[in-house]
């Protein structure tokens, strides 16, 4: 098979359900990668090229939601359409706030499911031609007042115009803060997304991260603006403000 085709990521642990996908993507001509559990698709996610997932939610060990939550904080764009028996107004809503771009619910009709997959791969280079000459708008730059996070070199610009590199981690907390703007993040969220699902540190941590980020972007870090603490809950993005 063509190294130019298309590489879909098949997570699901149904082992009859899984077969049945490999083999109609594979007709469509698809390199497909097929796996059975959320830790296995994120290693597969970051140690290889994959250009589509097809993520069923009821996995074991971490599920979709996580694995789409995880994905989307590391700062992984390809589309994920996901699979699912839950089908009910509320699921579908938090996959998609999780960053899911679409939903099928189980039992579903292959055909639809190629034919949804095709589409998302389209409109995902799309995307990516566009932003190759300057027509998309640059999601991966945000302002935080007179400072900015630039998502995809790892680095900010400080409310006093200082460029900074930043860690993995700290890349990661802001992205998952802002992508909630306005919303109370948990600590618990916080640990199982940035830290992963068998290490958690001390959570203190936490705290002393928002302190840096307060460093960097609040013109006075005693009265922020933008990253608050919520007692005994989490923490909030606020990007109301204006300097």
């Amino acid at each position: 098979m063509s190294e130019k085709a298309n590489r879909v990521l098949v997570v699901e642990d149904d082992s009859s359900l899984q077969k049945m996908l490999v083999m109609n993507l594979k007709a469509e001509g698809y390199h497909v990668v097929s796996v059975d559990d959320g830790v296995d698709a994120l290693e597969t996610v970051r140690s290889q090229r994959v250009d589509a997932i097809i993520l069923d939610v009821m996995l074991p060990v971490v599920d979709g939601f996580q694995v789409c939550s995880i994905l989307r904080v590391e700062g992984y764009k390809m589309p994920i359409l996901f699979l699912t028996a839950k089908n009910s107004g509320p699921e579908r809503l938090e996959g998609l706030l999780l960053g899911a771009d679409d939903y099928l619910g189980k039992p579903f009709s292959v055909d639809e499911l190629l034919l949804r997959l095709a589409r998302l791969i389209e409109q995902s280079k799309r995307s990516s031609d566009q932003g190759a000459v300057g027509v998309a708008l640059d999601l991966d730059v945000l302002q935080i007042g007179k400072g900015e996070v630039r998502f995809d070199q790892y680095s900010i610009v400080t409310h006093n115009g200082l460029v900074k590199k930043i860690s993995k981690r700290e890349m990661m907390l802001l992205r998952l803060l802002t992508s909630k703007k306005g919303e109370v993040v948990s600590r618990e969220e916080i640990l199982e997304t940035i830290w992963g699902y068998s290490v958690y540190p001390n959570t203190r941590t936490i705290d002393n991260y928002l302190l840096s980020f307060r460093k960097y972007f609040e013109p006075n870090p005693k009265s922020p603006l933008y990253f608050h603490s919520v007692r005994g809950v989490g923490y909030r993005f606020d990007n109301a403000y204006r300097n």
